[in-house]
């Protein structure tokens, strides 16, 4: 079932007009002739959008205004009218209306702004969601990596979640700045406020302020609505400036102004819209650097390096590997709906060994993909990529000879056979665990018979898979 829409009109032409054309768009649809019908509709009905003529008997289209933001704040509501009145329009805006339209108008025109408008209603919807899961997220309790270099930012995030200065978190990529933004916002009394992420090296530069600072109807060629931007979307949250070193320098300056003022105007607008938002940006740039070779404003990087909060490669961080591992282990492991429930010795060893220059994020690409080819309850060797594999072939132990363990002898002697058949037994139980449990495949890789395999498991009573496996 499509969105609901109620079509609120006195002019019965004008209500079958819209919903033949929105039921052909998809959309389910009720009309009513004037306010209190529409008053019994809403009574009934939680739309989605309620699309009302604003001049009609019994109070018009303000009163469904106002009876349908009672019912439901998130009912989206776009008046019609044939009179253009700036007053009734400012009116209707700060009372909740999406838009404004001036009759007559074309019917893709009034399909464009039902759509945006719809699309706003389902994102403040998710954004409910996002922000009840993301909250328990990214709490401090939930960080994975105990180093101390990354206590030591938990710390200082701890320190400063409350305050409204800008911070700038640095690093290659791959590191976790975006996880850092989060946890700060969602460990603050912002928390229960929007966090809106940009990408500034994802828009296209002549999108950017109009993505950032909205812009009026009418403002240029396409814009047949007015649309708000990321920076009021933010309002009273925290706007997280991704990839700031790629925003070009014309938008420098428009961003170090609404940064300083804390207000800005739309494209096409002529007031200051005021804004209370916080300021993470982040960066895998030297941004000293860009600055000397004019490619950033020093002002502004000034402005957003107010607290640096730079986080360490991976490589500088190893002890945090294995901690990673399993906790991308279990994430990857219950959204695969697979039983993968630990990493083996030997594939531990690899992901220690490996250098790890991706970062974090490589780090839960290589076990995403493990979990989603192993066929065992473990992470195997064979399931990690070739280049993580070579990195433990090149140092780390396991890698095609066996190692030389220096033994002493004690001074009364030692039984031989003990000792050779407890390494025995340690190896076929380490072969079982490689294969899986199947017996084929531990004599494979031992090179010895499947009979022989069979034998020795028998002697040490190591049970394995059945007889013909």
């Amino acid at each position: 079932m499509g969105p609901r829409i109620l079509v609120v009109d006195d002019e019965l032409s004008m209500r079958e007009m819209l919903s033949i054309l929105l039921k052909r768009s998809g959309f389910e649809v009720d009309d009513a002739p004037g306010p209190e019908a529409a008053f019994a509709a809403l009574e009934r009905t939680n739309y989605d959008l309620v699309i009302t003529d604003l001049a009609m008997p019994g109070g018009g289209g303000m009163a469904v205004l106002d009876r349908a933001k009672d019912q439901s704040p998130e009912t989206q509501v776009i008046l019609m009218t044939a009179y253009a009145s700036t007053e009734s329009a400012v009116e209707a805006m700060k009372k909740g209306a999406f838009d404004y339209l001036i009759k007559p108008f074309k019917t893709d025109e009034m399909l464009i702004v039902v759509r945006h408008c719809l699309e706003k209603k389902l994102l403040a919807k998710e954004n409910v969601h996002l922000k009840k899961a993301l909250g328990t997220r990214y709490q401090f309790a939930s960080l994975v990596g105990g180093s101390s270099k990354m206590l030591e930012i938990y710390a200082l995030v701890d320190r400063i979640k409350d305050t409204s200065t800008n911070v700038l978190i640095t690093g290659e990529s791959g590191t976790g700045k975006e996880m850092i933004a989060k946890a700060i916002h969602f460990n603050s009394i912002r928390a229960s406020k929007p966090f809106v992420t940009v990408n500034c090296g994802a828009i296209p530069e002549s999108l950017m302020e109009s993505e950032l600072f909205g812009h009026k109807k009418g403002a240029f060629t396409g814009a047949i609505a007015t649309k708000s931007g990321l920076f009021q979307a933010a309002d009273g949250g925290t706007l997280f400036l991704d990839e700031i070193g790629e925003i070009p320098l014309a938008m420098q300056v428009k961003l170090l102004r609404a940064i300083q003022e804390k207000s800005f105007k739309m494209i096409g607008g002529v007031d200051d819209v005021k804004v209370d938002v916080r300021i993470v940006a982040a960066t895998n740039k030297e941004l000293a650097t860009e600055v000397q070779k004019g490619a950033f404003r020093e002002d502004l990087f000034y402005r957003l390096n107010v607290i640096n909060i730079g986080l360490p490669p991976l490589a500088d961080r190893r002890e945090d590997v294995r901690s990673l591992a399993e906790h991308f282990l279990e994430k990857h492991s219950t959204e695969l709906a697979k039983h993968v429930r630990k990493i083996s010795t030997e594939a531990m060893e690899c992901l220690l060994a490996y250098p790890w220059p991706g970062n974090v994020r490589e780090l839960e690409n290589v076990i995403e993909r493990a979990v989603a080819l192993e066929t065992t309850n473990a992470v195997l060797p064979e399931s990690l990529p070739p280049g993580v594999l070579a990195g433990r072939a090149r140092g780390g132990p396991g890698a095609g000879e066996v190692s030389t363990v220096e033994i002493e002898i004690p001074e009364d002697g030692m039984d031989l056979e003990a000792v050779v058949g407890a390494f025995e037994r340690k190896i076929l139980e380490k072969a079982l665990v490689r294969s899986g449990g199947v017996k084929k495949e531990a004599a494979k890789l031992l090179r010895v018979s499947f009979r022989s395999i069979r034998y020795r498991l028998a002697k040490y009573g190591i049970a394995g898979g059945g007889e013909d496996e």
